[in-house]
């Protein structure tokens, strides 16, 4: 012998199996079982979730599948599509009663392998004359529940002995987020309220268009390095450039219509939308003028359809509000607007149309001019 050790090895073979069940209910059951014309019924097609690529469905042949099976009812399990075959499975059924508990037991002994159109099941599940005299099994208006549980194998896996190599998350979003916090590296200052802010041109060019026009074009801005923000607040701008160095949402409970002025004004459609989220969160009948205001100011189209489906669910105690009477005096093209969408929310509902008056109240009745040549196009006549 050479004298050298011969190396032991060794290694897993890791199977994941998902489980799953369907509940299929097949309405006037025996008027089927009746007709020899009808041999068989079949499922809707079903999967686990909206991820699932298998579709499986149910078949249930009345009369069986053979000469020996005639007298039963068979049920077989088939698998409609799927991305990779085989498809190694196993199959529970039951018969639900009608206190919802499960019955006539029948699963398969082994996994069975399945390829794609192929079906597999038990041909004698049940006696048809003895499934029709349970009553507990057939409701009494024929109606007739399976259940079926599947237990699928999903793509396995092998490991030898060396280890899976652990790859640890991306860090992009904190590293940046770091040279923004600690003002590493940096190439331009941007002055807001008189403080004074180190910031990146490259990152602040391929986050924001508009910081990229200031950078791109023979402004002011490249020539100096220097950005100018006249109309923000600091606590504003550090959550606006929070969000263009990590793509975090800022914390936006107390500033969210402050920071989606920002965003939209620099471009930031993402942390508008997350924004207009907030806001949407936040309706309440003192501020729900208010958020109208500030989403027609800033072509939030989704935070105004919320705001005006809340002042239409709301209108009357929104009326009453100091911010609907400000929107009433400087913004009456948004007063029609709900108007609008108040009138025809009435008006699919079947109830009286408010009018102006009631709405925006009797001392705001000059504004009521507004709706004079929309309320008749609105108001069904009455005939006679």
């Amino acid at each position: 012998m050479s004298g050298e050790l011969a190396m032991d090895t060794s290694g897993y073979k890791q199977v994941n199996i998902k489980k799953y069940c369907h509940k299929w209910s097949m309405s006037n059951f025996r008027f089927y079982l009746e007709q020899t014309q009808i041999t068989n019924l079949k499922s809707p097609t079903f999967s686990s979730g909206a991820n699932d690529t298998h579709e499986w469905c149910l078949t249930v042949h009345l009369n069986g599948v053979d000469e020996e099976s005639k007298d039963y009812l068979s049920v077989n399990v088939g698998l409609l599509s799927c991305p990779k075959s085989p498809v190694f499975t196993k199959f529970q059924l039951w018969i639900i009663n009608t206190e919802g508990e499960k019955s006539q037991e029948m699963k398969s002994s082994k996994f069975f392998r399945f390829l794609q159109n192929q079906h597999w099941g038990f041909k004698r599940f049940i006696l048809r004359d003895f499934l029709l005299s349970q009553e507990p099994w057939l409701r009494p208006d024929g109606k007739l529940t399976l259940l079926c549980k599947l237990s699928v194998v999903e793509d396995s896996s092998s490991e030898g002995t060396r280890a899976r190599i652990q790859v640890p998350r991306c860090k992009m979003a904190d590293e940046l987020g770091e040279l923004w916090e600690n003002s590493l590296f940096t190439d331009c200052c941007v002055v807001v309220a008189g403080q004074e802010f180190q910031a990146h041109k490259a990152i602040l060019a391929a986050r924001s268009p508009v910081f990229r026009a200031m950078f791109e074009h023979d402004m002011k801005e490249r020539r100096t390095n220097r950005v100018e923000i006249r109309d923000l607040e600091p606590q504003v701008f550090k959550a606006m450039m929070g969000f263009i160095y990590t793509g975090k949402a800022p914390d936006l409970h107390s500033m969210a219509d402050a920071v989606l002025a920002a965003a939209d004004k620099y471009g930031l459609e993402r942390l508008k939308i997350m924004c207009e989220d907030a806001l949407c969160r936040d309706l309440s009948v003192e501020n729900a003028a208010h958020t109208l205001i500030l989403a027609d100011l800033h072509s939030a189209g989704h935070l105004k359809t919320h705001a005006l489906d809340f002042i239409t669910a709301h209108a009357s105690k929104v009326s009453e509000t100091s911010s609907w009477k400000a929107m009433v005096g400087s913004y009456p093209h948004l007063v029609a607007e709900a108007f609008s969408s108040l009138a025809f929310a009435q008006l699919f509902a079947g109830a009286p149309i408010q009018t102006p008056e009631a709405i925006i109240g009797s001392s705001q009745l000059g504004t009521t001019e507004l709706f004079q040549k929309q309320q008749p196009a609105l108001v069904p006549r009455t005939p006679g």
